[in-house]
């Protein structure tokens, strides 16, 4: 080897170790020069990447054990028949839902009142959990935390067992109402479960 291509050489590898040394490699995948203040900012190759391996696919907000921490929160299949079902019984509900609404009436006893002149029975529940019967309920409001304590708001949760695997979920309050199907929930039957399990 000659001497200038030994030269040559010399000098590209220690070009290549100044430029090297004059990069640097952050924990995001961007090439920064030292002393950079930048902010780290994700770059096109960590977004290619895809999702965590730690997410759930259809979690929510993300979170690790999203699906499995929510389980609760999350109801049943309804067969197709029986689905349409409950949207025929929500229907029913819908308008009575929103007279008692436009009336200001969203108490319990009000509400039960309107529903069973539908021609609905009260389901009967034993201490137990058995059922032995009639298919709507209504109750009060989840009670919420807040200012240091736990208040029941206005309002009432109505709840129609249409089928084992069928339910319309209803509720009227001060703000507004809303009439929905869902299967059951695996603790609350066919009331939607409150949030802060």
């Amino acid at each position: 080897m000659s001497s200038s291509t030994s030269a040559r050489l010399r000098a590209l590898a220690g070009a290549g170790l100044v430029l090297a040394g004059a990069l640097t490699l952050t924990a995001c995948g961007e090439v920064r020069a030292p002393g950079s203040t930048a902010a780290a900012t994700p770059s096109a190759s960590a977004s290619a990447r895809g999702a965590s391996p730690y997410v759930e696919p259809g979690a929510g907000d993300g979170a690790p054990h999203y699906n499995e921490n929510n389980a609760y929160r999350q109801s049943g299949d309804m067969s197709p028949a029986h689905a349409k079902d409950a949207e025929r019984e929500a229907e029913r509900i819908r308008p009575v839902l929103k007279q008692l609404w436009e009336q200001r009436k969203w108490e319990p006893s009000e509400v039960r009142s309107a529903l069973l002149r539908l021609g609905y029975e009260e389901e009967r529940i034993t201490k137990d959990g058995k059922r032995l019967g009639g298919t709507l309920t209504v109750r009060d409001m989840f009670s919420r935390y807040k200012n240091d304590g736990y208040v029941t708001p206005e309002g009432s949760l109505v709840a129609l067992r249409v089928h084992d695997d069928a339910c319309v979920s209803a509720f009227v309050q001060k703000s507004n109402y809303g009439v929905e199907t869902n299967g059951p929930y695996p603790e609350t039957g066919c009331f939607e479960p409150p949030y802060g399990h």
